[in-house]
């Protein structure tokens, strides 16, 4: 007998295992709206709190899978995705798309709203005016097989149960549970019918997982539960205990991510993470035998400009500006306030509250409160200093971009409370942390 709502509720809060059909079930009422927000956030509490075992894991992954359409590929190249577990700063998604389709791969990247306090792909694409977050099936499927990427949302076919349970996840504080990220993860990389998988796991003072072996587990569950499932995996920890690029928000992480494109501004950190990504993805789809011969092909995408050329028809292609990389200004919005937030006093960088930077990105409203709250799209943080960098006179600790004065004051003491200048530091640590799977 299906176990009611409430049942399989109490079963989880009691710290008890929860059976295959049953789980079904839940995530079945929850796509056709007989599992209530209330039941749904309950659930998700439960979870956080309690956990689930491997096979509760994989049961979970599988039963959000076929809530909807589980996509098929017919391409002349392997079908290769990365998603990042969320931080500061991490707009690779958008260069690293392009980078992979120009060197073969074809990219059907379906990508999140922001959720608690980092950014979500989605939201920044949606500063791109035109262009098309949420294609039907049949356009998605083209722009992949015509360009090689197609970066988007997901579509009311794909994981639908995910979609709704990610919501809730993102206001009800069980956003850091390892069970509900590796299932919402994976769902979506399932149902995009993917042939190889690279999990980007931060760790660090903005990460969800801050610790380093917290990050590891939700790395080797990641890896464990997509082999499980017949999707090959590998993850690489990264570090997330300063922003990963100087930019934080929407259109200012376009912008950042455009002229990363274009060559006009590389980031060394920003860049090392990309490519890594980048060539584990090569390597898993065989369109290279090792780790630097795809770094290699990965970094002449770049200079030969053929992945500012695939991400121009990406755009072009999903009804966004045909320009956009030369001329960002053009289409971008543009906050009203603009101004430096000044260091308390001159020193170097010893420490930085990463998640806190987040969350000022979110007061100024480019985040959300309520899963139904609209997003400001032009507002954020640019030129953020890194850690070891000197601040002073001659170097703020920021740029704020905000809609107004007041909200540009709030961003600036949430900022410089972020920031630890001078003291005692430990070295920064480097980009990658080390491999998984």
């Amino acid at each position: 007998m299906t176990l009611l709502p409430q049942e399989l509720i109490r079963l989880k809060r009691d710290g008890q295992a929860l059976p295959d059909d049953a789980l079904e079930a839940f995530i079945a009422g929850l796509t056709d709206g007989r599992v209530t927000e209330g039941q749904a956030a309950a659930f998700a509490m439960a979870v956080f709190f309690r956990g689930l075992s491997l096979p509760e894991r994989v049961a979970l992954t599988r039963a959000m899978t076929r809530s909807g359409t589980v996509l098929t590929w017919d391409l002349p190249g392997p079908v290769l995705d990365k998603h990042s577990t969320g931080g500061v700063g991490d707009t690779v998604s958008l260069p690293l798309a392009a980078m992979v389709a120009a060197c073969g791969g074809y990219v059907p990247m379906i990508s999140g709203r922001g959720l608690g306090h980092t950014g979500g792909t989605l939201d920044k694409l949606d500063s791109i005016p035109g262009y098309t977050t949420a294609p039907d099936v049949d356009l998605f499927r083209r722009v992949t097989r015509e360009v090689g990427c197609a970066v988007i949302g997901q579509t009311p076919d794909l994981a639908p149960a995910d979609r709704r349970l990610y919501a809730i996840r993102d206001v009800t504080g069980t956003v850091e549970s390892l069970d509900l990220i590796t299932a919402s993860i994976l769902s979506k990389k399932l149902a995009a019918g993917l042939q190889g998988l690279v999990m980007d796991v931060k760790a660090g003072s903005g990460a969800f997982m801050a610790r380093t072996e917290e990050a590891r587990g939700l790395a080797e569950s990641l890896v464990t539960v997509a082999n499980g499932a017949s999707l090959p995996t590998r993850a690489l920890l990264t570090d997330m205990d300063q922003p990963l690029a100087s930019a934080a928000g929407n259109a200012v992480e376009v912008t950042y991510a455009l002229d990363y494109l274009a060559g006009r501004r590389r980031e060394p950190r920003f860049h090392a993470v990309t490519v890594a990504l980048g060539a584990e993805m090569l390597v898993l789809g065989g369109l290279s035998p090792s780790l630097a011969e795809a770094t290699a092909r990965l970094e002449d995408s770049l200079t030969s400009g053929r992945a500012a050329e695939v991400f121009s028809r990406m755009v072009t292609a999903l009804g966004g500006p045909a320009d956009l990389i030369a001329a960002p200004e053009r289409h971008l919005p543009r906050a009203a306030v603009v101004r430096a937030i000044s260091a308390p006093r001159a020193g170097r960088v010893a420490a930085v509250a990463t998640r806190d930077l987040g969350v000022a990105v979110i007061g100024l409203g480019g985040g959300r409160t309520r899963p139904q709250d609209a997003i400001d799209h032009a507002v954020g943080l640019t030129d953020l200093a890194a850690l070891g960098d000197e601040v002073g006179p001659e170097r703020p600790l920021a740029i704020v971009h905000a809609r107004s004065e007041a909200d540009a004051a709030r961003a600036e003491a949430a900022v410089v409370a972020a920031y630890r200048i001078g003291g005692d530091a430990a070295p920064a640590r480097e980009a990658i942390l080390e491999r998984v799977g």
